[in-house]
């Protein structure tokens, strides 16, 4: 007998304006996702979402019989300098298929098909992506080396670490940076090393997050409780 997960199969598609009909859906994940997590990401609303599918800049999963299982969209930044693949979310119930990682490709060819000079940009905190996003030639960089465009850096306004990125100057916070740059001048041998070398030590990667996480969170709340002497 076929397992479940053998059973299932899905279709990743460029989202367009038929599949508004999940918008509400996806951005209640998206937000209970970042709350299970204990981190945050920029909210965003149904009404945004669907814009992202009237424009053809999203991808969504679905199983072969319309139930929705996964979705991401694509921002522009610094007049299509820079792009980020947003917002990635799978459906709790298909989380152990492969789909995050699947969604990442094809929102990363639509991208590149869109955007092919862009510099493409990513933050997050799980070292799942982080992988991900190796594989697909993204290395870590500084917060410096992305968009300088200011309404990219006000939809961190809603994510709850938003107080340790500015008390940072915009230089760190609990999220990695990591970034795919088409035009890079590297030697194609030096890069695939050190792809090579990021995958190796990805669990060593996933240590250090979680330790920067802990006296980040210590540093501010450090930080709120000599603040509050004073008051």
């Amino acid at each position: 007998m076929q397992s479940i997960m053998e059973d299932i199969s899905f279709k990743i598609i460029v989202a367009d304006s038929s599949h508004k009909q999940f918008s509400s859906i996806i951005a209640d994940e998206m937000e209970n996702s970042a709350k299970a997590r204990g981190t945050g990401i920029a909210k965003r609303s149904p009404a945004y979402l669907e814009t992202k599918m009237e424009e053809g800049k999203a991808v969504i999963a679905l199983t072969t019989e319309g139930v929705w299982a996964g979705f991401c969209y694509i921002e522009a930044w610094g007049h299509g300098k820079f792009v980020a693949n947003s917002g990635l979310i799978v459906s709790p119930e298909f989380r152990k298929y492969g789909l995050a990682r699947k969604i990442k490709r094809e929102i990363f060819k639509l991208s590149r098909t869109k955007y092919p000079e862009s510099k493409i940009f990513g933050l997050t905190t799980g070292a799942a992506v982080m992988k991900i996003n190796s594989e697909l030639g993204y290395i870590p960089v500084s917060y410096s080396d992305l968009t300088d465009d200011e309404e990219f850096w006000k939809g961190c306004r809603s994510c709850v670490n938003y107080e340790i990125l500015m008390a940072k100057n915009r230089q760190n916070c609990l999220c990695t940076a990591m970034l795919y740059d088409p035009n890079a001048k590297r030697n194609h041998t030096e890069e695939l090393a050190l792809r090579d070398d990021f995958k190796k030590e990805i669990k060593l990667f996933d240590r250090w997050v979680r330790l920067k996480k802990y006296v980040m969170l210590k540093l501010n709340k450090s930080k709120d409780s000599i603040t509050s002497i004073f008051l």
